[in-house]
């Protein structure tokens, strides 16, 4: 666990995108790990996964109570939502593919179940009045569980101050997305912060330089102590209008791309320096 110096390690959350992918079979998982018990294993290592399969295809109630039942109580799994929600020409029209995929059995998770990732193609741009209609179809709670989304805005026409107040008003997260490939900013829109860091390199063991991951940890412990890390592109220098003071929040920061195979390292050198330790 972290010092009582910092925020706790098991509020600043740190993982990969799933945990079925051959390579990691050679520099992750213990050899000969028989496959059905490599959640178990990565839920042991890490403090959260993010679920992509959920994005692709609808899941079943028994699936969600499986990865449930095979994680240690402490554990987390963010969802990335269903694409057929997001990758639409008129969002105000996706009212029954965000009520299939929120009914599809998210409750078998229990307090298990992270935020929710609304992804949008990289096509998509920001059309303020379609943008809120989306937005109101979202629900506050599944099953009595609190949900909290978060909004991986893919368009550079996000990057203004009128999308921050519709997700500011709607108290959804951004995704702060580490990437040449898509924006970057790291205006805070919620009472949480979600990070997606896409530049791993095959070529490092870990996938970044030490120090790198380093200060990706002391940026994780600034957003959970409820600072704006130094150095991070942001849209807004001096927020307009009312913008919510946090005395804390909780981190979600997921190594999600790049060379993938590297992910699981990085996750772990950064839990290690927030104080993380492995679980039986």
């Amino acid at each position: 666990m972290a010092t009582t110096s910092k925020k706790s390690a098991v509020d600043i959350r740190v993982g990969v995108g799933g945990w079925t992918f051959a390579p990691w079979r050679d520099n992750f998982f213990p050899k000969g790990l028989a496959q059905t018990k490599e959640l178990g294993y990565a839920s042991r290592q890490l403090s959260a996964i993010e679920i992509n399969g959920t994005y692709y295809s609808t899941q079943k109630p028994a699936s969600f109570a499986k990865w449930h039942d095979e994680t240690p109580d402490d554990f987390v799994f963010s969802l990335k939502a269903t694409r057929y929600a997001t990758n639409r020409r008129v969002l105000a029209e996706a009212g029954d593919s965000v009520e299939r995929f929120i009914g599809s059995g998210l409750a078998e998770l229990g307090p298990k179940l992270g935020p929710i990732v609304w992804q949008f193609m990289p096509t998509k741009q920001f059309d303020a009045e379609d943008f809120e209609a989306f937005l109101k179809l979202l629900p506050n709670k599944v099953g009595g569980l609190p949900l909290r989304h978060v909004m991986d805005v893919r368009h550079e026409s996000f990057m203004v101050p009128e999308y921050l107040a519709l997700a500011r008003k709607y108290k959804c997260a951004t995704v702060f997305t580490d990437s040449d490939k898509f924006p970057s900013f790291a205006d805070t829109s919620a009472n949480f912060i979600y990070a997606r860091l896409m530049r791993s390199s095959e070529k490092l063991k870990a996938g970044y330089p030490p120090k790198e991951l380093a200060q990706w940890a002391a940026h994780a412990q600034t957003w959970a102590e409820g600072g704006t890390p130094k150095g991070l592109p942001l849209i807004e220098t001096k927020p307009a209008g009312k913008v919510t003071k946090a005395s804390s929040r909780d981190v979600f920061m997921f190594f999600i791309n790049g060379a993938k195979e590297r992910a699981p390292a990085a996750a772990q050198a950064v839990l290690k320096e927030l104080g993380f330790k492995p679980r039986e």
